[in-house]
C-alpha cells in the first residue's frame, strides 16, 4: 500500500487526502489546527496529527521516513518550501509536491528540481484563455 503524508488540512490538503485515501493510499495528515480534522469527515480512517509541519519529530511520528509521497499545502509559501526541502533533502522522499502561490517563486524552485504547483499561475492562464475564447465583437475603427 502506498503511503502519503499531507501537510496542511485546508480545502486543498483535505481534498487530496480524501481522494488518495479513496484510491487506496494510507494517508496521514498534519495540521496545526485540531478543528481541521472535521474537513476529513466523521469516519476518517487515516492518522491525523496536530502540530507544525516544520517539526522534524512530528514528521517522524507522522511516518515521513516510510512515505512514498509528501504533499505540502499549508497557507504559507515559505513554510511549504521549507517543509518540501526537508522532505526531499533530509528524508530523501522522491515524490514531494509543494503548493506555492507566488508564480515567480514557484518557477524558481521548480527550476531547481522541486515539484511545485502554482494555483495562481493556473488561474491566470485559465482566465486569460477563457477571455480569449469569448466571442467578442471586432472593434471598429471610428472615423472622424
Amino acid at each position: 500500500m502506498l503511503k502519503a503524508l499531507i501537510i496542511g488540512c485546508g480545502r486543498v490538503g483535505s481534498s487530496i487526502a480524501l481522494q488518495l485515501q479513496k484510491e487506496g493510499w494510507e494517508v496521514t495528515v498534519v495540521d496545526e489546527n485540531e478543528d481541521a480534522l472535521s474537513r476529513l469527515g466523521d469516519h476518517w480512517p487515516g492518522l491525523f496529527l496536530v502540530g507544525h509541519g516544520m517539526d522534524v519529530d512530528l514528521l517522524r511520528e507522522a511516518g515521513i521516513e516510510d512515505a512514498d509521497a509528501v504533499v505540502v499545502a499549508t497557507d504559507g509559501d515559505n513554510t511549504n518550501l521549507i517543509i518540501g526541502q526537508v522532505a526531499q533533502k533530509r528524508f530523501g522522499i522522491d515524490c514531494v509536491v509543494v503548493r506555492v502561490l507566488d508564480p515567480a517563486r514557484a518557477d524558481f524552485y521548480a527550476a531547481r528540481g522541486m515539484r511545485t504547483v502554482c494555483p495562481t499561475k493556473t488561474a491566470i492562464d485559465t482566465l486569460t484563455e477563457a477571455v480569449r475564447a469569448c466571442e467578442l465583437p471586432v472593434p471598429s475603427r471610428a472615423t472622424i
